[in-house]
């Protein structure tokens, strides 16, 4: 999990509070300038673009400690009750050991919800520790690389029927300046050359989109289920170092165990592997690289790395106060990597953690999420906006 993450606003969850008796960060800072409740409350509800800014710092993904402003704009581009709220979000941040990081991302969804375009584009100036590939490796073992990063990573699925939804996409994955810092004599221990760890890599190519989602609120789920299954090909035609192909599935699952608060327990899995070629080194499923950077709350991103990787999540989410101002949850998670050879899972390993939330927008539902996260051999602090998964 990134210490960055925004999360995406779908449609505006009717609570069985009345927004006017919610009360959020802004209800609280209001009074400071004199500002009459009603006409302000009614100023807020009709806007048609919902901004948000929020500086902060955190635990840097992959160690150290980062700085961070998020910047989202929510708005609907057809009646919000048949149309979700798209969302654009710009995040960037930086860390003292070198990490510079500008991720722009989009979730359009267009009139009556009949076709959503996702983006997610970043340039990424990352050194970053490996330790190599498999599930058992040692802490002193790791080497630190450097390289520039540029992610490219467009789809469009189309309603088909219900809430079923087909589509294509184009991903790519550009690193260069690739090199080794530090002693390197035990490299071959880790089998990273037996992934051509190159100076310049590229993945670029088609994927195919599948999804099902009926969450109301993508940033602060209250219920529902989402289902994601996106299949990767990376043909050399299109410029990629190698032919490979990859798959990603990803269910996630929300019970509600309270009308009158949020009080509920929400399930995050998935599955990355790679099902066909040669994926270069720094393409190969790892924690914390899911797709929104999100997943591993309590450990080193880029820890484990292999061919395959399961992950597993469990959070439980508890409204303390009557108003919705401010709220707690507690989770664990478990993940584990193929052994490069044999494809076995053999080895897994697993956080938790307890964090803090604070009611940011409550037209929205967004939250200020503040987590610790911990393993037997890391500890984070993690800061964002919105909920996890």
């Amino acid at each position: 999990m990134g210490f960055f993450s925004v999360g995406l606003i779908a449609q505006q969850y009717k609570d069985s509070v009345p927004v006017s008796e919610q009360k959020d960060i802004i209800d609280v800072i209001r009074p400071l300038f004199h500002l009459d409740k009603k006409k302000f409350d009614s100023i807020r509800s009709n806007k048609k673009v919902q901004f948000s800014f929020v500086p902060g710092a955190g635990s840097a993904p992959g160690g150290g400690r980062a700085i961070l402003t998020a910047f989202n704009a929510g708005f609907f581009l057809g009646k919000d009750s048949s149309t979700s709220m798209s969302l654009v979000t710009f995040s960037p941040w930086f860390d003292f050991n070198g990490k510079f990081v500008l991720p722009f991302r989009n979730i359009i969804w267009l009139p009556n919800d009949f076709l959503l375009w996702r983006g997610d584009t970043r340039f990424m100036i990352y050194p970053q520790y490996t330790w190599g590939l498999g599930g058992k490796n040692n802490e002193d073992s790791k080497v630190l690389l450097n390289y520039t990063y540029f992610r490219f990573y467009h789809n469009a699925v189309r309603k088909v029927k219900g809430l079923f939804y087909f589509g294509v996409g184009y991903d790519l994955d550009y690193r260069f300046n690739v090199s080794i810092e530090g002693d390197t004599s035990h490299l071959h221990d880790l089998n990273v050359f037996d992934q051509q760890l190159l100076e310049k890599t590229v993945s670029s190519g088609p994927v195919l989109n599948f999804l099902v989602d009926t969450r109301r609120n993508a940033l602060n789920p209250e219920n529902g289920v989402y289902f994601a299954a996106d299949y990767r090909f990376n043909p050399t035609w299109l410029g990629s170092t190698d032919s490979w192909q990859s798959v990603y599935i990803d269910f996630r699952k929300y019970f509600s165990l309270e009308k009158k608060r949020q009080n509920l327990i929400a399930l995050w899995s998935y599955f990355w592997g790679v099902t066909n070629g040669y994926a270069p080194y720094l393409d190969l499923p790892s924690i914390g690289w899911d797709y929104y950077g999100k997943s591993g709350r309590g450990f080193l991103q880029n820890r484990y790395r292999s061919k395959r990787l399961i992950y597993g999540e469990l959070e439980y989410r508890k409204q303390i106060s009557a108003n919705g101002l401010w709220g707690f949850v507690v989770f664990t998670n478990l993940h584990s990597v193929s052994e490069y050879v044999t494809n076995n899972f053999s080895y897994w390993n697993v956080a938790g953690g307890a964090g803090l939330r604070v009611k940011f927008n409550k037209l929205s539902r967004s939250n200020i999420a503040l987590d610790f996260g911990f393993s037997k051999d890391y500890w984070g602090i993690y800061l964002g906006l919105g909920e996890v998964f």
